[in-house]
């Protein structure tokens, strides 16, 4: 995975990939790492805890890298939506262990999982488009619409609250704040509580309530 580090841990049949980069900004080379991990635990059709380290979950798009490279751009783009689509048709429970902050695209990419598990006492979970002065993107937005009701998808980006983890339990974008202590074993319990479902009726399922997103985030996504 070249110079990116991106662990996979197998804790208890639990696959968890532990994203190891700083601030986990999303950039091509960590996009192509990210990739390749999920890849290999979808092939397993194991469950699926992602987690990041110390402060940060995901910080959301590297726009330094964004801004200098527009031909990567538009390889890293399709392969995030296909990470996205993997997430929501994942063929066993996946879950994030939001462990510090997830901003933006950060935070898309820990909405995507079938369950949240966030820190309570670190992190913020945030979309802070609305003072970026920017919109979502038609991808970024189809997976909030498949995780989100339209009231709890409005009110996070419509005001770019910066939401702790009682708060975002509170606003319903993540399922349990927990001590740091307990994150990563809450995570592999809810990952491993319906375990053992056939893969393919499981990816199956979600493939059919998800149609909609997955419509939309196909339409940039790799062949």
């Amino acid at each position: 995975m070249g110079d990116i580090d991106i662990d996979i841990e197998v804790v208890d049949g639990v696959h968890v990939v532990r994203m190891q980069a700083g601030e986990n900004r999303l950039n091509g080379q960590f996009v192509e790492a990210l990739d390749e991990a999920t890849a290999s635990v979808e092939a397993a059709a194991a469950p699926l805890v992602l987690t990041g380290e110390g402060k940060f979950f995901s910080n959301g798009l590297d726009l330094d890298w964004l801004s200098g490279n527009s031909a990567g751009a538009e390889v890293m783009f399709p392969r995030l939506y296909g990470i996205f689509a993997r997430l929501l048709t994942f063929p066993a429970p996946t879950v994030t262990a939001v462990n510090g902050h997830a901003f933006g695209a950060g935070a898309i990419l820990a909405a995507a999982a079938d369950h949240r598990v966030m820190r309570e006492d670190r992190g913020y979970f945030c979309f802070p488009e609305v003072d970026l002065g920017m919109v979502m993107s038609p991808e970024f937005d189809a997976v909030l619409r498949a995780r989100y009701p339209r009231r709890t998808h409005l009110e996070a980006l419509a005001t770019g609250e910066r939401y702790g983890g009682p708060g975002a339990v509170r606003a319903g974008l993540v399922d349990h704040a927990v001590p740091e202590g307990d994150l990563l074993a809450t995570a592999i319990t809810a990952a491993s509580a319906h375990a053992g479902k056939d893969g393919s009726h499981v990816r199956a399922l979600k493939a059919q309530i998800h149609a909609p997103e997955l419509a939309v985030l196909s339409s940039l996504s790799r062949p």
